[in-house]
Parts: structure tokens; sequence; C-alpha cells
């Protein structure tokens, strides 16, 4: 093949191709895996790598050059919390990462109308075995600690205050008054007859004796506005995407400022409505109200229409057309506008005012037309009442919260279009996610020592609503197994009014057990197929993480680099990532040794999965801003729902093994050329070894067709320069210098590695130890969980010590990094010129998934960044879907091939398999 003679990644691909083979013919038919690899060399890296779900990891002593983690922690350490669940479900539940004890806590808001539970739950997870205890050194000041990946779970759930006897069934059935003591937190053993739980409302008070009575607990009678406005305060400030607007049925959320939230309104619509002016954190003032709300609408619902619920009303609105009962000004004025005064004929004139003439009976009228025309009325009268008041005090922002709402799109789009039209465009109305919640999560952070007031946005982590454990129960569909044990399950989904459902445990009488989708039913042991369902999510607090603080304008920074706003696009990746489903499952099956369970817990993967495109592909927004890394990342989540915690571990392992058997031929290569065309080399083996990835249609496809060294050839002829993007030249400038002058070398690089096997072995540590060799600290940042066949930080210490058996370069940085604790024996490269003893250490990014958000990355990388002065990131999850347009306060250089074609056309208006060099200075 011309221009590729002599090359070292070919002279050894006879090598490679032979050790290879045994994986990629194997492949061919739908990947064969090798059950005894699993069990016998899979088992330990098994262990090692799914176990990342809690637990303590050994402790480094503290060291001049490694690695911050934050100290101790309380009982119920709720900082660091991440949001886990889609942007369109008001009440997802909260991750708690720092949370390490196995202690259950609750609050409550009783309405009038609802009761608003909000409750805390350990999330399962296994020990860690972290291969880099003893190894990660710290890089400033501070000791080092572990937190486990998944520690706990903030749920939402309500029920009618007439059915009070259902939510202390629930309370009692989940065993959430155990334990609970506000004055007994640092007591290893509370007592339980002075059991306190912190509630607000009217009901905290009306219904203490019936607590006490039922569940032996004491209520601790929590300020009902102290409560709603710090669970605002809460929210605005924690979670990205709390606050949206919606106009004409169009979702668009709102990023607020934390240092311009103040002052605003808060419209707390329940069973009355309170108008509640807010200074600052605990600062506020209740400027108005009106006695017309939520329990206006569900009275006079339920006398006019004879429904049941309130959910019920809500339903029967969205078949309703208002123009029967309602007077119109085009009725007035002959279907005419009243165009002087700026009044379309649509515009209501008299709620109600075609009763007045029409002679006709209450049974007359349908209760769908009834129930919208009461709904317009109610949330007409309290837009305009919020701007008025709004008005009064000069405020711009006015936010929407109370059950009243309930998510529902309709009441929304009229409270916004009264705040409009009176306004005249100058106000708008945002409403909240959580916005029944506010009086409970309140209550919920009075309790003391939480470590609320610590949380920031950065820390909250935007996941999907997957379900929750569940133990025991009968299940929708074949036998599962063992129901002793806790699995968890995806929770239903509704689309178009039809259930589409992955195996779910039936629920215990009074709810419906959709885990992070808990909806009481008093009907018990049922899925209810109705909307408010899927307005209840769980907030999952996940691990401490921080703004990437290389960030040159965090504020402006977009992660996701293809906008699926618009449909073809959308279509175009649903159509992509459906087509890769069937071999994501054989491999997922595979790698729990294909048996019944998992052959059960696949197809039951790949229903809920294909049901998240199908609801997404209706509509778009559904879990927020949606881009190409929001449905990689939904992927993952949901194969780790369903306990595939690394569907490719076999693979990875097996790709690693033979990928290191030729390293050191490699490395021999390249000692033999002089420093530019070993750093061309360098360049051109990262790049075609990126070909390695699993998450590629096309390179599958390559993997079932032809042997390694085919593919291997042709990735190495698409290295032939020019690239489609091409910056060589000035990052070789950068690191040789020209016209004699030798450029100073970078103190440390962050390298964002990709895939296992050829990509990190033959392509990336070739590449850190050229930086190590020229004196600079390397970091290898990996992935904290699996996520296709990128390699992890739990996996990459073990593949460093085996290369650095060969090279005594990386033998000298890992042992300097702490990545090596026993000296290795033989030094097999003899590279002895001048190698400082600089340090190449491990982290973890704080995700699972082929992209990266920068705006929330683990605690260890922050730390690590602050002096770095050069970033690499390889790969097309990274630097590609992710962060090709970031930009950066120190040098960044961008790395991979392109493997699917849509891509390469839209955003390097190139072909499939071009290459992108992207180098890019500091900013």
């Amino acid at each position: 093949m011309a221009g590729l003679t002599g090359h070292p990644v070919l002279e050894i691909g006879d090598k490679f191709e032979e050790l290879q083979n045994n994986i990629f013919n194997n492949n061919k038919n739908k990947e064969v895996i090798d059950k005894a690899g699993l069990v016998v060399k899979g088992e330990e890296n098994s262990n090692n790598n799914n176990n990342n779900q809690g637990g303590e990891r050994d402790m480094a002593p503290p060291t001049s050059n490694s690695l911050h983690r934050s100290g101790s922690r309380p009982q119920l350490d709720l900082s660091k919390a991440a949001i886990q669940g889609n942007s369109e479900e008001r009440d997802p539940t909260i991750l708690l990462p720092n949370q390490s004890d196995d202690i259950s806590h609750f609050a409550l808001d009783i309405g009038g109308s609802l009761i608003k539970l909000v409750y805390f739950s350990r999330h399962e997870g296994q020990s860690i075995d972290d291969k880099r205890k003893k190894t990660v050194k710290e890089i400033s000041n501070g000791s080092r600690r572990s937190y486990p990946i998944l520690g706990g779970r903030l749920h939402f759930v309500k029920f009618e205050t007439s059915k009070l006897n259902e939510c202390l069934d629930f309370i009692s059935s989940k065993q959430l008054h155990n334990g609970i003591d506000s004055h007994y937190w640092n007591s290893e053993a509370p007592n339980k007859e002075n059991a306190v739980i912190k509630a607000t409302g009217g009901g905290a008070y009306k219904f203490a004796d019936l607590f006490k009575e039922r569940l032996g607990v004491s209520i601790d009678k929590e300020d009902e506005m102290d409560c709603l406005v710090a669970g605002a305060n809460f929210l605005l400030k924690a979670i990205r995407h709390e606050a949206f607007t919606h106009m004409e049925g169009h979702k668009e959320f709102v990023q607020i400022d934390h240092n311009d939230l103040f002052p605003y309104l808060l419209v707390n619509v329940g069973s009355g409505v309170s108008m509640i002016k807010v200074d600052g954190d605990g600062k506020f003032q209740r400027v108005s109200g009106t006695n017309v709300g939520g329990g206006t609408y569900w009275g006079l619902g339920r006398l006019l229409t004879k429904c049941n619920s309130f959910d019920e009303l809500l339903e029967l609105s969205q078949r309703g057309d208002n123009r029967t009962i309602d007077m119109l000004v085009g009725d007035i004025y002959g279907g005419m506008d009243y165009s002087k005064i700026g009044l379309s004929a649509s515009t209501i004139a008299s709620s109600f005012g075609k009763a007045i003439s029409d002679k006709k009976e209450l049974e007359d009228h349908r209760p769908e037309d009834i129930s919208l025309s009461l709904l317009r009325m109610i949330s007409y009268n309290i837009g305009q009442i919020s701007y008025l008041n709004a008005l009064r005090f000069g405020l711009k922002r006015i936010f929407f919260g109370g059950f009243f709402i309930r998510g529902h799109a309709y009441t929304m789009d009229t409270i916004s279009f009264a705040v409009h039209f009176w306004s005249q465009g100058q106000a708008q109305a945002m409403f909240l996610r959580h916005e029944g919640f506010l009086g409970a999560l309140g209550a919920f952070m009075s309790y003391e020592k939480l470590g609320l007031d610590d949380l920031m946005v950065h820390q909250l982590v935007e996941r999907f609503p997957m379900g929750a454990p569940y133990t025991g129960g009968k299940i929708h569909g074949p036998p599962l197994g063992n129901l002793n044990e806790k699995i968890s399950w995806m929770e239903k989904f509704v689309l178009k009014g039809t259930e589409i459902t992955a195996p779910v445990p039936m629920a215990p009488p009074g709810t419906t057990a959709l885990g992070g989708f808990e909806v009481p039913s008093s009907k018990g042991g049922t899925l209810r197929s109705d909307a408010s369902a899927l307005n209840v999510g769980v907030l999952h607090l996940v691990p401490t993480l921080e703004v990437f603080p290389l960030l040159a304008n965090p504020k402006m920074y977009e992660p996701n680099t293809i906008d699926l706003s618009d449909h073809c696009e959308l279509e175009y990746w649903f159509t992509v990532l459906s087509e890769h489903l069937p071999d994501l499952v054989d491999k997922a099956v595979a790698s729990e040794g294909g048996t019944d369970d998992a052959k059960r817990r696949g197809d039951a993967f790949a229903r809920a999965f294909s049901a998240h495109l199908a609801r997404l592909m209706e509509e778009p927004a559904a879990y927020g801003k949606l881009g190409l890394a929001n449905l990689l990342e939904l992927r993952e989540e949901c194969l780790r729902e369903f306990q595939f915690l690394d569907a490719y571990r076999s693979i990875k392992q097996r790709e690693n093994e033979v990928s290191l058997a030729v390293l050191p031929d490699l490395l021999m290569e390249l000692d033999r050329m002089d420093e530019e065309a070993r750093l061309l080399t360098l360049i051109e083996g990262v790049l075609a070894a990126n070909i390695f990835d699993w998450g590629s249609r096309a390179c599958v496809d390559l993997y079932h067709k032809g042997t390694i060294i085919d593919i291997y050839r042709m990735s190495r002829n698409k290295m032939q320069r020019p690239w489609r993007v091409d910056d060589f030249d000035l990052f070789r400038e950068r690191m040789l210098g020209s016209e004699g002058k030798k450029p100073r070398p970078h103190k440390r690089a962050l390298l964002f590695v990709d895939n296992s096997g050829a990509d990190v072995v033959l392509g990336m540590l070739p590449l850190a130890r050229e930086l190590l060799r020229r004196g600079t600290e390397v970091v290898l940042v990996a992935n904290s969980l699996p996520a296709l066949n990128d390699v992890t930080a739990m996996e990459l210490p073990d593949i460093v010590a085996e290369a650095a058996k060969h090279c005594d370069i990386l033998r000298r940085a890992a042992e300097a990094g702490g990545l090596l604790v026993d000296a290795m024996t033989n030094t097999l490269d003899g590279s002895k010129e001048n190698c400082s003893s600089v340090p190449l250490m491990v982290v973890e990014n704080g995700c699972g998934s082929p992209c990266i958000d920068l705006r929330q990355v683990s605690s260890e990388l922050a730390s690590a960044a602050k002096h770095a002065d050069l970033i690499i990131l390889e790969g097309m999850g990274r630097a590609l879907h992710t962060n090709f347009n970031a930009w950066f306060k120190c040098e960044a250089l961008k790395l991979a091939m392109v493997k699917n074609q849509r891509l390469a056309e839209k955003l390097i208006k190139g072909e499939i398999y071009d290459c992108v060099c992207r180098y890019e200075p500091a900013s």
C-alpha cells in the first residue's frame, strides 16, 4: 500500500492480527463470548469495574502532588447533590453522593387538598476495590477520600389529604419513620420513642395526633412560608433546568444567574394562592394572595362535573371546548376583533357567559367544556393578579408553583398568556419542575446538618428517570428469577395514552411502585396510565462535582455540538441508535454469561430504551434541552438500570491484552525516529487507533467483515496528510519550536482517553510517554463508570502497570505518580536518556458516558486541572459530539476520527473516516 511502507504500526500488524483474530472473527457471528474468559479472566476486573456503586477506598497519605478530595461528612450528607430526572419531569429524584450511612429521613407538606412527601432512601451500592488506592497522590493540599457513585435519593410522592391513611400506610410500608430523629442524628442508636419528623402546612397541626398514634412519631412543625421560600431558593440555585417558560405549547428552559436571582415574585397556587416577594435567603414578604385557586377549581369542578379527582378534572379539560360556554369578544362583535383596544375575537369576554342566554341545564353541557372553561377562568385570574403584584414592586420575574399547575400544558399556557398580555411582553411567567413540593422540600431542608446550603448548580447532574430498587412482588411478563433479591426496573412510559411497559413490579396496596415515578393510587396494586405519573421523578445525588476550571467561559459553555432541535436530525440519530440496539443487547447479555435472566433483562432494556426514544421523538423537549450527548448518556443509564454494568468488559479485557502484547515493538520503532517524525507518527497513531470504537455502527460492521489488519491498514491510509481538520503544523511548532528555538515543555497535560484496547494502549499511552519524556506531568482522565468499550479510571492502572514492564519512561512516571507501589522488575526498552521522574497519574472524570459535560466533572479532575497547561481531548464523544466548539484557558488539542458519514458532512464538510487534528492556543 503506497505511503505505508516501514510504518511501525503496519510492521507489527501481522502480530497484532494473529493475537486479535480470536476476538474479531468470533464477532462476525454476533459476538460469541468466551464464557470461560468471562468467569476466569473477567471476574476480577468485573468485580472491580462494577463495584462503583458505593463504599470507601483506602486512603493514601497526602503528599505534595496528590489529588485532593474533601474530608468528613455528616450522617445525612446532601452536599454535592445531583438531580436525576429529566427536565420535563417536575420532581426528579436527587442522588446524594456523599451519603454513606444507611438511614432514612422524610418530611411532609400537609395541605388542605394534597399531602406532599419528600423522603430519602439509601441507594444500594457495592464496595469499591479501587486499583488506584495508594496510588493517587495529592496535587493540592488536603486529604483524599472516596465517595459512593450513587449514595442516595430524594423521592417525591403526593397523596390526597382526604386519603391520609394511604400516606400513613406508605410511610409504614417503606419503614420511613424508623430512624427518623432530628434530635439524635449523631447518635448511633436513635431513641424511637422520641422520633420526630418535619412537617409544614395546616395538616401538620390538624393530624399531629394521628401520626403519633399510627406511626409513633411526633411532628416538628415548620413555618409554611419559610419552607416554601427555602424550597424555591434551593431549587432555583441548585438545579440547572428547574425553571422554564411555557407559551403556546413551547417549553424553554431558563438559566438562572445566581447573582441575579433576587428579588422575584413566588406565586404558590395550592388550594388558595399566596404571592410572596422574595429578596434573598430567609428574606421574604407575603404581599398578596387570592382565595380563588386550586381548591376552587377542584371544588367547583367536582360539583359541576362529578369528577372524583383533580387529575380526572384536568384530563377532562384536555378534551374540552370552552367556546360553547364562555362568551368571547367575537360573540359580542359579530365574529370581529375589537382591534381598537387590542382584543381579538377569540378573547374571553366573560367566563361562563353563554350559560346566561343558553336555555340549557347543567346536564346539557359537556363536562369537558365545563372543566376547560373553569380552568381558563381561574388561570387567567391568577396570571393577572400575579402580574399586577409584580408591577407593584417592579419585579420582572414571576415563578409559579403549587399543585394546581401539575405540569399541565394548558394551565401554564393560560397563565403565561395572561402575564404576557397584561405586561405587554415586559414580564414573563416561569414555572418550576418541582412546583408542588416546595414546602415539603423546605421542611426536609430544615433538618440539621444536611449541607444543602452548599449546593451549586454545577454539582447537580441531570439524569433520566430510570426507576428505583424494588423488592418482591408480582411481575408483568415472564418470571424474573429470585424475587427476594432487590432489583431495579424501568418505570412505565405513557405515549399517546398507551402504556409501553418494560417488566414492572406490581405495587403494594396504595402505590404504583414506579420507582422514581411513585404515584399513590386508591385502587391499589395497579399501574395507572395517567399523565401525573410521569411528572414525579427522583433526584439522584452523584459524586462531588465541580466546574472544569480551565473552561474559558463557563457561562457560555455548551457541551453538545449537535443540536437535535431539527426534526430530521433527531430522526436520523434515533435511527442510528435503534439500529445499533440489537448488537448492544447481544453484548450486554453475553457480558452476563448469556443466562435466561440476562436475556430477559436484555429484552426489557431494549423495550425501555426504545420507549424513551419514542417519547423523545414525539416530544423532543421532554427531557430538557436535547443534544446527542444526552441520548448517548440515556442509553448508558438505561443499561445500568437493568443491571448491565459493563456490557463490553470481556471485549475490553481481551483487546487490552493483545494491544499490550505488541506495544514493545511499537515503542522500539518510535525510539528509532527523530523528534519530528516521532511526533507525527504519534498523532497518526492516535487517530488510526481511534477507529476501534464499538459505539460506531460503521466500525462494528467493519469488525464483522474484515480482519484486524485490514481495518488497521484502511485506518492508516486515512492518516495521509492533509487531514480534514489539520493543525498539526501549529502543534509541532509549539512542541518542537522553530528556527532553532526550543520551546518550554508543558507543565502538566490532561489526556482525556477514549476506548480500551488499541486506542489507549497503542495511541494515547505512547503520546503520554512522549510528553513524559519531555518533562511534562501527565494525567490520564477516564470515565468513572463503564460506557461502551471506553476505558475506565478503574481499569487504567492495570493497563499502565503492564505497559510499564516494557518501558522505563512509563515505569518511572507511574512510580512517581503512585500508580506502581512496588518497583517493576526488568526494564526492556533501555530508554535511559535524561528521563525525569515526572508523574503519570490517573483520575476519574465523574461521568459514565461516551461524552463529557465539563460543567460537571469530578473534584479529582478539577483539582488536577488547576496546574495544567495542555488538554488533549480524544475520540468522537469527547472531542466531536461534545466540546468541539469549547474554548479553554490553556492550549487544547482535539483528536478524532469521524466514524459517521452524517457527522462528517455536518461538522467538517468531509467524509466518513476523515480525521480531525485541531490545535487551539490558550484562549
